[in-house]
C-alpha cells in the first residue's frame, strides 16, 4: 500500500535592499512555482512584482515558472537588473584607464 504525499511548506521570498518578505505557503505535490507565488499573495505587500514577466528561482537557480515544487525547496522571486553587470564592469575598466590606473595595452596594474 502506497502512502500518498500530502502537502507541504514552501517558503516565498522577495527582497528588496532594506526589507525582505518570507511567505510560507502550504503546497500540493505538482504545484507549481508560479502557482506557490501567487498562493502567497506577496503581490499584496509588492504590487511592483508582475506575475507575468517576474523571474523565479529555486535556490539561487533560475527556473521555468511551471518548475514543480519539491518538498524543502523555497522560490525566490528576482528583481530586475538595475544595470548590466557588463556595461558596469566595462566602465570601471575605462575610468581606469583614463585615470592611469591600469597599463592601456596589458591591462595589467602600473607599478607607482
Amino acid at each position: 500500500m502506497t502512502k500518498e504525499v500530502e502537502s507541504f511548506p514552501v517558503d516565498v521570498i522577495y527582497a528588496l535592499p532594506e526589507q525582505q518578505k518570507v511567505i510560507t505557503v502550504n503546497v500540493a505535490p505538482g504545484t507549481s512555482c508560479i502557482e506557490a507565488v501567487e498562493q502567497s499573495n506577496i503581490v499584496a505587500f509588492f504590487p511592483e512584482i508582475d506575475l507575468a514577466k517576474v523571474k523565479l528561482g529555486i535556490f539561487s537557480r533560475q527556473v521555468k515558472h511551471q518548475e514543480v515544487l519539491q518538498p524543502g525547496q523555497r522560490v525566490e522571486i528576482y528583481r530586475p537588473l538595475i544595470a548590466d553587470p557588463k556595461d558596469v564592469r566595462r566602465r570601471r575598466a575605462e575610468k581606469a584607464k583614463e585615470e592611469g590606473r591600469i597599463n592601456k595595452t596589458t591591462g595589467a596594474k602600473v607599478s607607482a
